[in-house]
């Protein structure tokens, strides 16, 4: 690898990429899982409000993705979309356990124990989709 693709001065441009792609899409989905918490969750259950919900943070990770990737100028190639992809993922899932064990008081297990749910299945395919997002957008280029 030559020198420009870490970049000289800084961070890789997909570490940056990914790391602002998980942040926006974390702050939209906290404001998301908010409404689907204290409104949607107690008329229709866990499992329906996520299902509700996954559709729309899948629609705002998708322009997101394809914001950061114009914004840090991270080339169309399939390596640094992937890379990118796999930033955002460990950025994002750091946030959401952060914010589950200091604002909410819950253990790591817990957190992982929530991914056996329904609700936690297909938050956990969500995400797999918004780590995929920047490589499948390489393909439209």
């Amino acid at each position: 690898m030559n020198s420009t693709s870490f970049g000289v001065r800084g961070r890789a441009p997909w570490v940056k990429a990914g790391t602002a792609y998980a942040l926006i899409v974390f702050a939209i989905g906290f404001a998301l899982g908010a409404i689907r918490v204290l409104v949607l969750a107690p008329h229709l259950g866990a499992t329906t409000s996520v299902v509700l919900e996954t559709p729309i943070m899948l629609a705002f990770s998708w322009k997101v993705s394809r914001w950061s990737t114009r914004r840090f100028n991270l080339q169309p190639d399939r390596r640094s979309r992937l890379l990118m992809g796999i930033a955002a993922l460990f950025v994002l899932v750091v946030a959401e356990l952060g914010v589950g064990v200091f604002a909410f008081g819950e253990s790591p297990a817990q957190y992982v124990s929530g991914i056996g749910s329904i609700a936690g299945g297909i938050g956990v395919a969500a995400q797999i989709c918004f780590a995929g997002f920047p490589w499948l957008q390489a393909y439209r280029h």
